[in-house]
């Protein structure tokens, strides 16, 4: 409970520090953010080490997910600042730091990180404060951080936001590359689930997939994402054909948006997302698939993530009127955007509570104790 009491308020300090560095001029200069930017995340990495030195916690993702929360409430600052909640923190980074943080998307996202990954650290580092097992849920905020600044990065890079570089903007390496290495940490260790009888299993991979109506309607589900996946991927390259024009005229015209980040996000979708889903499919026909437990948890979190942030733009009155969706097609937008965000998440909780048909079968011939399924 200490360490938890403990980044919590360390995460606080950080509105002291954008309140100071607000009303200092000379701490406003672009490369003078850029060193107290590295100077406050090595400060505050030590307050947590000093604050954790008697009792040092066996995970060194415990350090990340305490640093990464107390940029957590950086971002939900600049998201309220720019949407007229709160004001006296943030208009020097506006100007000279990261002015792009101003796009309806970035805006979302730092919604996102703010309050979603900020719950998620509080309850990784209470799990991991109390020996509980939080691999999944690690997976989780993997798979949405990860999404998030693979996006976010060459969105500001590709888009028209270029010319708004400055160096602040290498602040943001850390939050790309670290979840990488925490992603692939995650799934190098053993899954954290209950052991199952091989006899269940054995019964339930017998069943056909007709005989599965639940994984039958996910299969359906798959196909249908993958399909929608195509058609907006070929709708940001520009294919000519009619249908796809039309789409995205009376639709969705954020995708033309010249930001950049809708672009990079059906890009990200079309050449990374469209395999897992058809993977998903397979796993979802063939038994032992153990890999289907973590990677549709990875996923779930990268999608539901990408879509918050794309829907969110969309309808965000930041967003220049003819790049939101229309009032005529709001109803049909949404529920597509919905069902491809929620279909994930569903398909995660599914295989998470009935891992049975995705378990290797014990060989026979071990003992009660051991005739368990990995």
């Amino acid at each position: 409970m200490v360490q938890e009491i403990c980044v919590f308020l360390f995460s606080l300090t950080a509105l002291g520090v954008l309140y100071t560095m607000n009303n200092v001029p000379a701490f406003q200069e672009p490369v003078v953010i850029l060193e107290i930017g590295v100077a406050v995340l090595v400060a505050v990495f030590l307050l947590v080490y000093l604050a954790t030195r008697y009792n040092p916690p066996k995970d060194p993702l415990f350090y990340v997910f305490a640093e990464f929360s107390f940029t957590c409430v950086i971002d939900l600052t600049s998201a309220l600042e720019y949407d007229g909640y709160t004001s006296g923190f943030m208009e020097f980074y506006q100007k000279t730091g990261e002015p792009y943080l101003g796009t309806p998307y970035a805006i979302m996202m730092c919604y996102w990180d703010g309050i979603v990954h900020f719950i998620l650290y509080l309850m990784l580092i209470h799990r991991m404060s109390n020996r509980q097992q939080y691999r999944t849920l690690g997976l989780f905020w993997a798979g949405s951080l990860c999404a998030n600044m693979i996006v976010f990065v060459p969105g500001i890079v590709v888009g028209k936001n270029d010319s708004e570089i400055n160096p602040a903007f290498w602040l943001n390496m850390p939050f790309l590359l670290v979840p990488i290495w925490g992603a692939v940490s995650l799934f190098s260790r053993p899954r954290d689930m209950p052991l199952v009888g091989a006899s269940k299993a054995e019964r339930e991979q017998k069943k056909a997939l007709i005989w599965r109506p639940l994984d039958l309607l996910f299969v359906v589900y798959l196909v249908a994402a993958m399909g929608f996946t195509i058609f907006r991927g070929l709708a940001v390259l520009d294919c000519p054909l009619e249908i796809l024009n039309r789409y995205v005229t009376e639709y969705e015209p954020y995708l033309k948006d010249p930001v950049g980040f809708p672009k990079v996000m059906m890009l990200l979708l079309l050449f990374h997302a469209l395999p897992m889903l058809g993977s998903f499919a397979y796993g979802l026909c063939t038994p032992g698939c153990t890999w289907m437990l973590d990677w549709t948890v990875y996923f779930a979190g990268a999608i539901l993530q990408c879509q918050w942030s794309h829907i969110g733009a969309s309808l965000h009155p930041r967003t220049a009127e003819m790049y939101r969706i229309p009032i005529t097609t709001l109803v049909p937008v949404l529920l597509l955007n919905l069902l491809y965000a929620v279909g994930p998440v569903l398909l995660a909780l599914r295989c998470k509570r009935e891992p049975d048909y995705f378990l290797s079968i014990a060989p026979v011939g071990q003992t009660n104790n051991e005739k368990k399924l990995s």
